[in-house]
């Protein structure tokens, strides 16, 4: 509680904001304003765009470009499709290009040569693949692949009737693509050409039967990332409700990665609850899952642990979120303090700010603010992840200040 008071009593001296970007399956991306005045939030919507329509799943940062990227997951169409934005400096969205890909994308990563040619590779849930895409400058992009995957099939029959892909992720390098496959119980793994971007199928990760891989992290525990560093991952079971963690090594000649299966943690003992985002804190000491209730009650959750040196996890603070029966905390993002995390509540409609404790790694179960949107929150994003052309929104060219 000092730790807390602490933060109130800085907050109380200043006068602060930032931006966030919120997606929701009503077809809208909504940008917010958090302000800290005299020890208050305000959370306000200053503007929205439709461009990712339909059912916008996911937001990917363009970071240092001042772009967004969006995918719609189309739940009621043959297809779904990837769009993109420029970010003015009031952090409202300008929308560039929408182009029809496989059905369900619902994750996004951006990966090629930092300075040269870029693409952005896409899982796809129902569709049961992964696409890649050129990125063009200014927010424009091109396709450039399919992949489909025709099994295996996990032994689920209601959750693992085909393939479905659910993330993707680079690992600590950029050299591979990592995509978590529910429906297959696969972590699979991707290099890419380093003219054309294309992806290349490796060895994949195979997962307990029945676990369904959704999310994953990778982390480092000296924070410096190399082949030769020491690596881990932290892979969520959505079926299986845990995380396990692997000891990563990295194969010769671009060949791939391994992983040893170090620890499985059960999140929590309510056996119908189905974990979602994952995400390491930014100072690299703790790991931060959402929790959702499938009996839709009151047991939603976000678990908090802390991260050993050898991969394993302990110390673990289970924080309710009861704003509302069936809140659904599907996604989740810390800010770059660490001491301030957005989480989506799906069938809330809502996106709640609770306080955390960058100490003692508690999360404040009272929200200090929060935000109605117009339908199913599926992603939320600090604005202040951009550093380059859309830079302004977080403060030298607006007078505001980042969040204490």
């Amino acid at each position: 509680m000092l730790a807390k008071s602490m933060l109130l009593a800085l907050s109380a001296t200043l006068t602060s904001a930032t931006k966030l970007f919120i997606a929701d399956y009503y077809g809208t991306i909504t940008t917010a304003s958090l302000t800290a005045a005299n020890g208050e939030y305000s959370f306000t919507k200053t503007s929205e765009a439709k461009g990712c329509a339909p059912n916008p799943s996911w937001l990917t940062a363009d970071t240092n470009r001042g772009l967004l990227f969006c995918m719609n997951e189309g739940l009621t169409s043959p297809n779904g499709s990837l769009a993109s934005f420029t970010i003015n400096d009031d952090a409202s969205l300008k929308f560039v290009k929408n182009e029809t890909s496989l059905n369900g994308p619902v994750s996004g990563v951006i990966y090629g040569h930092p300075a040269g040619q870029r693409g952005i590779a896409l899982a796809h849930y129902v569709g049961s693949g992964v696409s890649a895409w050129l990125l063009k400058g200014s927010g424009k992009f091109e396709h450039n692949q399919d992949i489909v995957f025709d099994g295996p099939l996990g032994p689920d029959p209601a959750r693992q009737d085909a393939p479905h892909a659910h993330e993707t992720i680079t690992d600590p390098t950029g050299q591979y693509i990592l995509v978590p496959d529910l429906g297959s119980d696969l972590v699979r793994t991707f290099s890419w050409d380093r003219k054309t971007l294309k992806l290349k199928a490796l060895e994949s990760l195979e997962a307990t039967p029945g676990y369904g891989p959704r999310h994953a992290v990778f982390w480092n525990p000296s924070g410096l990332a190399g082949e030769k560093s020491t690596t881990y991952m932290f892979l969520v079971g959505e079926l299986s409700g845990s995380v396990t963690s692997f000891a990563v090594t990295y194969k010769a000649n671009g060949g791939g990665l391994d992983f040893k299966n170090i620890t499985n943690s059960v999140i929590d003992d309510n056996k119908l609850n189905a974990p979602a985002e994952i995400e390491v804190s930014p100072d690299n000491r703790f790991l931060i899952i959402s929790n959702r209730d499938t009996s839709f009650t009151d047991q939603d959750s976000l678990a908090s642990y802390v991260i050993n040196k050898d991969g394993t996890l302990s110390g673990k603070q289970l924080t309710p979120v009861k704003t509302a029966e069936g809140a659904y905390p599907r996604h989740f993002s810390l800010n770059k303090a660490g001491n301030l995390i957005a989480v989506g509540l799906q069938y809330a409609n809502e996106t709640l700010i609770l306080e955390r404790n960058v100490t003692s790694g508690e999360i404040i179960q009272e929200p200090v603010a929060r935000l109605q949107v117009g339908a199913n929150v599926t992603n939320v994003l600090w604005a202040e992840t951009f550093d380059g052309p859309a830079s302004g929104l977080l403060g030298s060219g607006s007078g505001q200040q980042p969040l204490p």
